[in-house]
């Protein structure tokens, strides 16, 4: 909520939801969290860290449609490879996203599939 009281130039809500992201590994829910708190901030964050919550839009729908096919195509085992890519996927961008929030700098390339 600080992101909002102050015009958004706090990282400290894009952080939360990379965390977010992390622990949706193991319990689902946080990612819906983290996906409602990214489009909220957005719309008042500085250029550079609309980049941020852009890409955490993006890596969650994305991440939903890979998880998706990964457990649609579990009956064969190509799905398991999805799901475990997914995983990796998620843990690559959520770490490159918070080493770019540490750096404060935006992200370069919101619109990739792959790790950004």
């Amino acid at each position: 909520m600080n992101d909002m009281v102050n015009g958004g130039d706090n990282d400290t809500s894009a952080k939360i939801i990379y965390v977010l992201y992390l622990a949706a590994i193991v319990v689902g829910l946080t990612g819906i969290i983290g996906l409602i708190m990214a489009y909220i901030n957005r719309e008042v964050a500085p250029v550079w860290l609309k980049s941020h919550y852009t890409f955490q839009i993006r890596t969650f729908w994305i991440g939903l449609l890979y998880a998706f096919i990964g457990m649609l195509t579990t009956t064969i085992f190509i799905g398991f490879i999805i799901l475990l890519f997914t995983v990796v996927w998620l843990i690559v961008r959520c770490v490159k996203g918070l080493q770019m929030l540490d750096r404060k700098q935006a992200m370069p390339n919101v619109d990739s599939w792959l790790f950004g």
